[in-house]
């Protein structure tokens, strides 16, 4: 029997056909060094590699599988959507009941369109935000990430930021001059950017982007009334939390509604998706009934369509917000202990960042003043200790409906192992 190749020898091919041996940046583990090890499967917690080893995952895909890996249901779901065809170029059913239960439960979606991906969500957003204000401009927050779209990589965080890459090649200066970067949680530097000529303000509510971020008390009605003042729109990116939160995002808990949201990720259970919605008189300007263009063939696909209903079945199970709180409190907690002063462990519900050698972020600066080494050799350690964490310490951790306080106990064992290795 010929035998199977191993991590190494299949991102020494993948090296060969694809840039860096990958197909998103952060997975070449460019910040804490070695090899990628090639993922072969997963469920529930548990994610298996190439090479047979066996890990308890808190990455959960970046955030999406908050139901875990492959469940029963979802895979159920999707298997009876496949059966039907993968795909069709037409609308189905599927994708309207999808819409519609979105709709119902974020305050600020009267009407959405389901796109492909979170960035094709927030290009597609800012585009109907300059049409319907007739402005070019737009404000982003340094360290807040919104896909990789020309005018969002300014002073991105995620993987620009692992890279060094805080601006792209390939972006020409006169893209990248209509977007004006404020200071996330520092209002008085947006109004600085704010005047007649912004279209919109763009925020990750909670950054999970430079790490997990929360936002001061005030920053977000601040932001809700600068905008109002000004005449720009406020978009509200909740790629990340929305549906991962609380059943509306982060705008039900904050109790302040954005003109424009975009989603993705959970709403799909893993499979690509992401949309963009708000206010029927905004999102009625989008083709075919008003001037403003956008089009994709596998928009709306029924199968990422049927994982997104399944996944959004299980949240609706009694419980499930409330178990995911307690998950995140109970790994924050005890991630703190472990790190014993070493830093800090900041959390909002069921996603959280561990900053080595910084006693609290608030803002991208902070962020980048964490002890990346540090992250490195502990994310090693980790690994060596059968737990799968982000390659960056820029990065959110994820608890998924699938761990138990068993999982977190034994990530929590094996973090006070790792710091007494490393520090």
């Amino acid at each position: 029997m010929e035998a199977k190749p191993d991590s190494a020898e299949l991102f020494e091919r993948a090296c060969r056909c694809m840039p860096g041996g990958v197909n998103s940046p952060v997975r070449a583990w460019s910040a804490v060094g070695g090899v990628p090890r090639i993922v072969e499967s997963a469920a529930g917690v548990e994610l298996c590699d190439v090479d047979g080893c066996r890990y308890l995952d808190f990455t959960a895909s970046w955030g999406p599988l908050i139901a875990g890996h492959a469940h029963p249901r979802v895979v159920e779901s999707v298997s009876a959507a496949l059966e039907k065809g993968s795909s069709f170029g037409a609308t189905t059913r599927g994708e309207i009941e999808l819409a519609e239960r979105l709709c119902g439960r974020f305050s600020s979606l009267e009407k959405l369109r389901l796109v492909s991906s979170g960035t094709e969500a927030t290009m597609s957003a800012l585009r109907l935000a300059r049409a319907a204000t007739g402005r070019d401009s737009v404000v982003k927050f340094a360290g807040c990430y919104h896909g990789h779209s020309d005018g969002l990589l300014v002073r991105a965080g995620s993987g620009a930021t692992t890279l060094g890459i805080p601006d792209s090649p390939g972006v020409p200066a006169a893209v990248g001059g209509l977007t004006r970067v404020a200071r996330y949680n520092d209002l008085e530097s947006v109004r600085a950017a704010c005047d007649g000529e912004v279209a919109a303000v763009i925020v990750e509510p909670v950054a999970g982007n430079m790490g997990v971020v929360p936002p001061r008390e005030g920053f977000l009605e601040g932001l809700r009334k600068i905008t109002e003042s000004t005449g720009a729109l406020l978009i509200f990116d909740e790629v990340i939390t929305g549906l991962r939160l609380s059943p509306g995002g982060w705008q039900q808990l904050s109790g302040v509604t954005p003109d424009l949201t975009c989603l993705g990720k959970v709403i799909g259970g893993g499979l690509p998706v992401g949309a963009y919605g708000g206010r029927a008189d905004l999102m009625d300007q989008g083709a075919p009934g008003g001037p403003v263009y956008q089009g994709g063939t596998l928009s709306g696909n029924p199968l990422a369509a049927a994982a997104g209903l399944a996944t959004l079945d299980l949240l609706e199970e009694d419980g499930s917000y409330e178990r995911l709180e307690e998950l995140g409190k109970r790994l924050g907690n005890g991630l703190a202990q472990a790190l014993a002063g070493n830093g800090c462990v900041q959390r909002v519900g069921s996603m959280l960042t561990l900053f080595f050698g910084v006693a609290g972020v608030d803002d991208y600066d902070d962020a980048l003043s964490l002890d990346a080494d540090a992250y490195g050799r502990f994310f090693h350690a980790m690994l060596d200790r059968g737990v799968w964490l982000p390659p960056s310490g820029y990065e959110a951790w994820f608890v998924s409906m699938a761990h138990s306080d068993e999982h977190v106990d034994r990530a929590v064992e094996a973090a006070g192992g790792a710091m007494a290795e490393i520090l």
